[in-house]
């Protein structure tokens, strides 16, 4: 059975760009446009890695992060946050908030795959 991914950003084209990458390496993929969204996702089915965003509007990345991991279901589903930023506070800040790993947009698509076999 296909490992399933969460994507959460904010940007159509982004998301577009990562559940192509994703899904063409066979992952089951389900969008959604901001933290609120994802978090209403990851309450009614589980996935096995999550990838986030930043800055979106409604609830941002970081701060969905921390809700996530509030969910007994995600204390240790790797989440990935995948971003334009790249200063080491704002990685700092999003290692406290429970980030597994940071990637910086644009990305590299046999990066992304890369990135998310090693931590599935």
């Amino acid at each position: 059975m296909a490992k399933k991914i969460l994507v959460v950003d904010d940007s159509a084209s982004m998301r577009q760009m990562i559940s192509f990458t994703l899904k063409g390496a066979g992952y089951d993929v389900t969008e959604a446009n901001d933290g609120l969204q994802g978090l209403t996702a990851a309450k009614s089915q589980s996935f096995d890695l999550v990838f986030t965003d930043v800055n979106m509007p409604v609830m941002d990345g970081l701060a969905f992060t921390r809700e996530l991991r509030k969910l007994p279901n995600f204390k240790f589903v790797p989440v990935l946050v995948l971003t334009t930023e790249a200063g080491p506070a704002k990685k700092a800040e999003g290692k406290a908030a429970g980030a597994t790993g940071w990637l910086v947009k644009p990305f590299n698509p046999d990066q992304l795959l890369n990135t998310a076999k090693r931590v599935l």
